[in-house]
């Protein structure tokens, strides 16, 4: 079957309205000869006269009656979703958006986006679910609205990404921790028990590399999958917890925290969405304040 041809709906509306060819004609700025052949392509296409003579007039068939408000219906919606997008009212949006981000940031940033969202937006309400890997799919099915992270690679290259802010591994222990006092060497932090960050599992990263420089090698005596894991256990014992230092600011309250003895490329935390996203107000607004937020919090 050949596509029909929408314009259609918006002429047939019309002359379901106005019952006569001249004064539809008239109110879409055809001429009567037009319109004339538009009701007989209408008619074809539909299989129904629609319009048949009455008297000097034409009345509606059947089959017109039973379409009158569903086409009304259908071009209203069509001229909603062409006009241009009416300013956003902050205090009468009822919306969720559901935020993926890496452990830590919830915990740094939230508090502020939240009171924010509540003063501005009283209606909007933020979901923030883990993030368990870089897997670009929820951001492409809709499931999820934004995401943040260290952007490696993606499976995705239509994503949109705006850096928010630069990050560092430091280390971390608990007030008293012997290594709370005195020059942190390599051999001195080395010789420690430690703890291993890794969604994966994995006991070997990016501070193994640099140690080895050095020919030191880490006692991982634990492998967890967050942050806030890693910083609860070094807070209870002599264990050294390394984390991102601006991701982990408010779970670090009360610790002894220190820059690594061994030089770790610093990254930066980005902010990802789709692109179908990219004019919506509500979500520019969420954006533009993620992004104060991230840039006012050290």
């Amino acid at each position: 079957m050949s596509r029909p041809d929408f314009n259609l709906l918006v002429t047939l509306d019309v002359l379901l309205v106005e019952s006569n060819v001249t004064h539809a004609a008239r109110r879409l700025r055809l001429s009567p000869s037009a319109m004339s052949r538009a009701l007989a392509r209408l008619r074809e296409t539909t299989g129904d006269p629609l319009l048949v003579r009455a008297g000097r007039g034409l009345v509606p068939t059947p089959r017109a009656l039973e379409l009158r408000e569903r086409v009304s219906q259908l071009v209203q919606d069509g001229e909603a979703v062409l006009r241009p997008a009416e300013k956003l009212n902050l205090k009468q949006i009822v919306r969720t958006f559901t935020l993926r981000t890496s452990e830590g940031f919830v915990e740094n940033f939230g508090p502020d986006l939240i009171a924010r969202a509540g003063e501005e937006a009283p209606g909007l309400r933020l979901r923030f679910v883990q993030k368990p890997n870089k897997d670009s799919a929820p951001l492409r099915d809709g499931t999820v609205d934004l995401e943040t992270g260290v952007l490696e690679k993606t499976t995705a290259p239509e994503l949109r990404v705006q850096g928010l802010f630069r990050d560092r591994y430091i280390g971390v222990v608990r007030k008293g921790h012997p290594l709370s006092k005195g020059k942190i060497t390599p051999s001195r932090y080395a010789a420690g028990r430690h703890i291993s960050v890794s969604r994966e599992g994995l006991d070997k990263g990016p501070i193994d590399e640099a140690l080895q420089q050095f020919d030191l090698e880490r006692k991982i005596v634990t492998i967890v999958g967050g942050f806030s894991t890693a910083l609860g256990l070094a807070r209870a014992s002599d264990l050294i917890a390394s984390v991102p230092e601006r991701h982990t600011g408010n779970l670090r309250a009360g610790m002894h925290s220190f820059p690594l003895p061994v030089s770790i490329p610093a990254f930066t935390v980005s902010l990802l969405w789709h692109p179908r996203l990219d004019a919506d107000q509500a979500h520019r607004w969420l954006r533009d304040h993620i992004r104060d937020i991230c840039a006012v919090i050290r």
